[in-house]
């Protein structure tokens, strides 16, 4: 039997279980967006509040394709579902990488995959009630009688699913920080010590996210900046305990 043969026969339980843990995510998506098209038509209604609020001139969007609305509502859907089975996601990801790990670190997965949701659904209602309805106060400030805003229906959605999405996902920040810390991998001083380094990353990755709309990046770079700092101090106090606890 040659090397690679070998090699293969070894991660065919690691591949076979990789694949039952991906058919249970699409599963789940599949079923929370299934049920997230049902009420598509009021989460799309609750994502317009905003906008309507931020322009007196404003009352209804528009769509030009005739597949638009449809497919939006399914984008919209697909969001939602993702969103929504985001705690259930993470907890396949731990429970694939648990056979390598101990068993006190398998028990830790509740707590990964709460703080990790609770993380991610706090960047996300920020960036719905929070950002979204300055960011768009400012934008709709440009329409006036010679100037009439038009939004697409589609092109909006996906603006507010961009932002919520980008929110929601850079809010992980201090929990990957503590979680580098706790594994060892770094300590609080190399946070310290590379801060500037890693503001810059956090403006370019606010730049991207957000597609190059430079309020936006603003709006994101901020708090992340304030999570930075956050995730440097949580890091310490949890380097504290680690090693009080060894000693």
């Amino acid at each position: 039997m040659s090397a690679i043969t070998r090699s293969f026969e070894q991660f065919r339980p690691h591949h076979q279980e990789l694949r039952q843990r991906l058919i249970r995510v699409f599963l789940a998506i599949a079923i929370c967006s299934g049920i997230a098209y049902g009420f598509s038509e009021t989460i799309a209604q609750l994502f317009m509040v905003p906008l309507f609020k931020a322009s007196p001139y404003l009352d209804h969007l528009v769509y030009t394709n005739l597949p638009e609305a449809f497919l939006s509502y399914l984008k919209l859907s697909l969001l939602v579902g993702v969103i929504a089975s985001f705690p259930y996601i993470l907890y396949q990801i731990w429970m694939f990488i648990a056979p390598g790990l101990k068993k006190e670190e398998k028990r830790f997965a509740v707590t990964v995959v709460f703080w990790a949701s609770l993380l991610f659904g706090t960047g996300a209602i920020f960036a719905l009630f929070g950002v979204l309805p300055r960011m768009l106060l400012y934008f709709m400030s440009y329409a006036g009688d010679h100037l009439e805003p038009l939004p697409k229906f589609g092109k909006y959605l996906t603006f507010v699913a961009r932002t919520v999405l980008a929110f929601g996902l850079s809010f992980e920040i201090p929990f990957l920080m503590v979680m580098a810390g706790k594994a060892g991998f770094v300590q609080a001083q190399y946070f310290r010590s590379k801060r500037m380094y890693f503001y810059g990353a956090i403006v370019l990755m606010a730049f991207l996210l957000t597609a190059g709309d430079f309020m936006a990046t603003g709006l994101l770079a901020v708090p992340l900046f304030l999570l930075y700092e956050a995730g440097i101090f949580l890091t310490a106090l949890f380097g504290k305990k680690s090693k009080a606890a060894k000693e």
